[in-house]
């Protein structure tokens, strides 16, 4: 079935984690700025279902959407690009392809027909592909291709790519292909041999690319734009060049300076209005703020690769353009120790969620330090947990725990939900997905939202024990925001403190560089004033 909504494929060449994630969003921005409609899909050619057991030091933080799916990262870049909010199918695996043939095949669907990579396989890839296109009624609909252009597991996709380029017409697909560009130090200048090779062995594939997109530590000159236009057979306007910046959200300013919103629109005919980029402006603009410069200390356990705190590390930073600073992020490895020394100078702690006992230590260590020492507190999921753990030790519930590292706990403060203890697979089986959670009035969840309900997203297994609820509010803990039928603890709080909250569910993946989520705008607002009462107290 063809669709109504037009199509640009990104592809990747030379090295993978060039950016083609950021590279699609940008150009999705820039299309957006024109008053288009615009979706995105992520292609992750392995063979997992969804993201949901990856490891973080191997793919990142995993990224969930509205409707529950486990997915890759880039997802969120998609969505703080493009401010949307994106279904999981928008992230299309090897493993969800070839689970729907095989079902299809045993329903009988095929019968009399040997089920093969063609058709039955690129078949199925595009249903998936025009699907999302279909059910947003997106104007342009860009497909990120993961991996780089030659490896084995790619080769359905991008035939199935060529199949819709064919099919689709000429006009209403377009093929962005981005590539690395070395300069070598020794040799005082670019080469451009990879490029030239990669962007062959996607023309073999039968796929001809429109435009390539060069990153590269350093800008680059014309001349050598127009030798890779001249050996790629590729128009020198469609060569562009995308230099390593301070921030991400730079990338959409420096490919418009380049013209490819002005490309993208004659080569697959789009109509548009007049484009209006001032928002997006004025957000880069904010986001070099430097007046104040706050330090703010994750304390996680996957911390030597930031990328597992993805849509955390871009929150602050969203959140310190809105309240006019600039975030310092410290990482603090949690399975070390986490003393006084290591972290006196520290305007506030935020402890993200992660699975595991490994680390549990170092986070408990830091919530004990915020509640002795006064600093603001923002936990995040297993984060909540530990704040909601050391409040009861420190309260006479002594030994007090989760029953995900000590089963025999006397005190589980936090416990298994019902619902998951008797389930026995491990990938896409928790709460995941938005929720709504009522707020309480009085109460620094309520002041900072300033609605009486909001809906968030989350990715647990374990809460806060409704069997300890009344004996740790009646030793002070606040809880400050609940399911819709008050069944569940999602957001708790203290009074006597400068602020400290924690959150079951995960704020951090509904967050906007032009919408601060209002949670961490609250915390890194407590974060300031700290840090202003810190240099009054030092002076």
């Amino acid at each position: 079935m063809i669709s109504l909504s037009k199509y640009i494929v990104v592809t990747g060449g030379v090295v993978s984690s060039i950016g083609k994630g950021i590279t699609s969003a940008s150009i999705g921005r820039i299309l957006r700025s024109y008053g288009v409609d615009v979706t995105a899909i992520k292609i992750d050619p392995y063979l997992n279902w969804d993201s949901g057991t990856l490891n973080p030091y191997q793919h990142g933080e995993v990224f969930v959407t509205e409707d529950g799916m486990e997915t890759d990262l880039d997802l969120g870049h998609y969505e703080r690009f493009l401010d949307v909010n994106l279904s999981g199918k928008s992230n299309i695996t090897t493993g969800k392809v070839y689970s729907s043939v095989i079902d299809h095949e045993r329903k009988g669907d095929y019968l009399g027909s040997c089920v093969q990579i063609i058709p039955h396989i690129t078949n199925k890839i595009k249903d998936m592909i025009r699907k999302i296109a279909n059910e947003s009624h997106a104007e342009v609909v860009l497909v990120e291709v993961g991996g780089t252009v030659g490896d084995i597991e790619s080769q359905p996709f991008l035939e199935a790519l060529r199949q819709l380029r064919n099919e689709e017409g000429h006009d209403n697909v377009m093929v962005v292909h981005v590539t690395y560009v070395p300069y070598l130090k020794a040799a005082g200048e670019f080469k451009t041999k990879p490029t030239q090779h990669s962007t062959k062995e996607l023309r073999s594939t039968g796929i001809i690319p429109d435009m390539i997109i060069c990153r590269s530590e350093l800008p680059m000159d014309q001349p050598l734009k127009n030798k890779i236009s001249h050996f790629c057979d590729v128009e020198r306007e469609a060569v562009i060049n995308t230099p390593d910046v301070h921030s991400i959200y730079e990338v959409p300013l420096i490919l418009n300076q380049e013209h490819v919103g002005e490309y993208v629109i004659n080569r697959i005919k789009l109509e548009t209005g007049k484009q209006d980029l001032e928002e997006w402006k004025k957000v880069v603009n904010a986001l070099q703020q430097d007046e104040y410069q706050v330090n703010v200390g994750i304390i996680g356990k996957y911390v030597e690769l930031e990328d597992a705190y993805m849509s955390i590390r871009e929150s602050l930073k969203h959140a310190a353009a809105h309240v006019g600073i600039k975030v310092n992020i410290e990482w603090i490895q949690a399975e070390n120790k986490i003393n006084e020394e290591k972290i006196s100078h520290l305007d506030s702690i935020l402890i993200p969620g992660g699975f595991g006992e490994r680390g549990i230590s170092g986070k408990l260590e830091a919530v004990r330090y915020s509640l002795q020492h006064q600093v603001p507190l923002f936990g995040i999921c297993l984060g909540m947990q530990c704040m909601v753990i050391e409040f009861a030790r420190l309260n006479g519930l002594d030994d007090a725990h989760s029953t995900e590292f000590n089963p025999e706990t006397p005190y589980p403060v936090i416990d298994l939900m019902e619902e998951q203890k008797k389930i026995k697979n491990i990938g896409g089986t928790m709460r995941l997905g938005s929720y709504p959670c009522q707020l309480k009035e009085g109460t620094m969840a309520k002041d900072a939202y300033g609605e009486k309900e909001v809906s968030e997203r989350h990715r647990h297994r374990y809460e806060l024990n409704n069997d300890y609820r009344e004996i740790l509010q009646e030793k002070g803990l606040i809880i400050s925001g609940t399911s819709h039928d008050d069944f569940l603890v999602e957001m708790v709080e203290l009074k006597d403190h400068p602020w400290f909250l924690g959150c079951q569910f995960h704020p951090e993946f509904k967050s906007r560089p032009n919408k601060a989520h209002p949670i961490f705008v609250s915390f890194l607002e407590a974060t300031l004033l700290n840090h202003k009462q810190k240099s009054m107290h030092n002076d």
